[in-house]
Order: C-alpha cells, then structure tokens, then sequence
C-alpha cells in the first residue's frame, strides 16, 4: 500500500508540473533569478542550492523566457528529486553572444540508458530537448554516476534578448542625415 501512494503521489506531483507548464506564463521578473524556486520546491536545508549570475542581465524575449525558465526549471526538479546531492546550482551567464543556463549537482548522476532515451512515462529530459530545438537553442547534458549532472543551455544572443531602443531618431533626406 505504501509503495502505490508513493506512486500516485509521483503521479499526481508529474502531473501538476505538465499542467503548469502548458498553462502558466512566467510572470515574474524580466529576467531568470529564479528566486522563487526554492519556495515553489520545497528545497531540503540539507541541500545547498546557489543562484550564480555572471554578467549584466539583459532583457530577453517574453516566450524565449518563458521557455528558458522552464528548461532551467525542470532540470533544478529533476536535481532536486533524483540526484540525491548536496549540492545543485544554476549559473546564469549574460555575454553579447549568448545566453548561458547550467544546473549542476554533485549527485549520484543519470544512468547512459536514461540520457539517451528517457524513462517511460517521463518527459524531464525529452522535454527540455524539445524546448531547447524549439527556440533554436543548444541542451548538452553530462552526466557520470559518481560525479553528478550538468545540464547546459546555450541560447544564441541574437535570438534571447530584445533589442534595446536606441536613444537617437535619424532621418534620413536625399541621403544625409539631419
């Protein structure tokens, strides 16, 4: 009896986060601090999670955003439940050519078999692959099993953030400007 309730709570829990997904906006910030998140996931103390923002960050894209967020989001789910760390830490990195999200734990890492197909039933990594080639971007995921998980995000600049409107009007008459 303990082993179902363990496993409708999964369920229900799986189901919850695919619902959100597909419903909800992130409609916090302009950018990724993702300073909810450890309310949102009930973080164990025993865990250390660090939020690590390298570079000024930058205004992106409302739906690029909104993909990124639950890329990241997912893969700070599946370090939290699985990888049995004490460690995990998202690093976000704003340069002019990209934008950068890697998650990281120091735990028990992702079996081969698991990484190259997925679980059945699950859609963790399937569907942050699936995000990531929907926004153009690049998801690398490395894994071993005695040395954690890294989960890199790479979204080219040209396609995360919003062009900044520029201060200064020209007109353009006859070929000179004004």
């Amino acid at each position: 009896m303990g082993k179902v309730l363990e496993l409708m709570k999964r369920v229900i829990d799986e189901g919850r986060n695919t619902v959100q997904g597909l419903r909800s906006s992130y409609s916090g910030t302009p950018d990724l601090a993702f300073s909810t998140i450890t309310r949102e996931l009930a973080i164990p103390p025993e865990v250390d999670f660090r939020v690590l923002v390298k570079g000024p960050p930058r205004p992106l894209h409302p739906v690029l955003r909104d993909e990124v967020y639950r890329i990241g989001r997912e893969a700070l789910i599946n370090a939290f439940r699985h990888s049995q760390g004490t460690s995990v830490e998202i690093e976000l990195e704003y340069t002019a050519k990209r934008l950068r999200v890697l998650v990281r734990d120091n735990g028990c890492g992702i079996d081969p078999k698991l990484l190259r197909s997925g679980r059945d039933g699950h859609w963790g990594l399937t569907g942050m692959r699936e995000r990531a080639e929907r926004i153009g971007a690049q998801l690398h995921v490395w894994s071993n099993i005695e040395g954690g998980t890294e989960i890199d995000l790479s979204v080219p600049g040209h396609v995360a953030f919003q062009r900044q409107p520029s201060n200064v009007i020209r007109r353009s008459l006859g070929g000179r400007s004004r």
